[in-house]
């Protein structure tokens, strides 16, 4: 079960990037904060490819493994933007609750393109963590439009999509434990989503691409961060379905609604209780089948 403690430290170290990242976002605006986590994160993915390099033969990647991995970086940077739209127009709990649909598209998409089995016992608790999230997010769904909803619905796909493209990258390579699969796959996609970033800053946004620079101190943190979470992704998405490594990864919900009532005494709603219950409730049930 390495799947599982990978699992837990990517969604750890994104939390904590997530919260570098904000902090950014006042002064170099949503795209170069968004920028920060592949620009500045491809550098230490390099590194970790030259590093493992010095010690054994990495796998040699192929047009497949491009394709999937260019697949991947693309969907994940659109996924980004929907996700972002979608906060501006409906806030931050409907927007991530949306996000969190995308285990169960994950699943249905990868049982499609991947040909993974997905059977009844599996979709049932990853629907079920997925409901969890959706109460757990004590948003207020009365007044949501159907333009946000589909935009937020859409962006959980497109990263469910993404999640899809690592691992076929992953599968694609011909040889390689899982580790130096995930190092190869990390850096090819970082690359390629470091250099759409810039030339996109470059010619839109200029003023974001000097912030992030200017800003370097705390966006070399957020990039070291988002390489290290990436790396825990991707050693996942080698050993088991996307679907699974993102279903275990909702308890991050759980997690931060425990810190907003300790440390910010937030008030934490029955419904949302609820909610919590069901995403460990789903997310216990997904690792009892997972374990056969």
């Amino acid at each position: 079960m390495i799947w599982v403690a990978a699992t837990l430290i990517a969604a750890t170290a994104q939390t904590v990037r997530n919260a570098a990242q904000a902090g950014l976002t006042r002064d170099v605006g949503t795209g170069g904060a968004t920028a920060v986590r592949f620009v500045f994160g491809f550098p230490f993915a390099a590194l970790a490819f030259v590093a493992a390099s010095v010690w054994m033969p990495l796998p040699s990647p192929d047009l497949r493994v491009i394709g999937w991995a260019s697949l991947g970086a693309v969907a994940q940077i659109a996924a980004t933007a929907f996700m972002l739209l979608t906060m501006r127009d409906r806030g931050f709990g409907i927007a991530t609750a949306l996000m969190k649909t995308e285990p169960v598209t994950l699943a249905l998409i990868g049982a499609v393109i991947l040909a993974e089995p997905l059977g009844p016992a599996r979709l049932g608790a990853i629907i079920l963590a997925t409901l969890g999230v959706v109460l757990a997010s004590g948003a207020s769904w009365s007044r949501a439009a159907w333009g946000p909803l589909a935009s937020g619905v859409l962006a959980g796909a497109l990263f469910g999509l993404s999640s899809i493209g690592f691992r076929g990258a992953l599968l694609a390579l011909p040889d390689g434990g899982y580790v130096l699969r995930a190092v190869t796959v990390l850096t090819i996609t970082l690359g390629l989503q470091a250099a759409i970033m810039l030339a996109w800053l470059a010619l839109g946004d200029r003023a974001a691409l000097r912030g992030i620079v200017s800003q370097w101190r705390i966006s070399l943190g957020a990039g070291a961060l988002g390489a290290f979470a990436s790396l825990f992704w991707f050693i996942g998405f080698a050993l088991t379905p996307a679907s699974n490594v993102r279903t275990l990864a909702l308890v991050e919900v759980v997690m931060a609604q425990i810190v907003s009532g300790r440390v910010f005494r937030q008030t934490v709603r029955p419904v949302q209780l609820i909610g919590m219950a069901l995403i460990m409730a789903g997310v216990g049930w997904l690792l009892v089948v997972a374990a056969g």
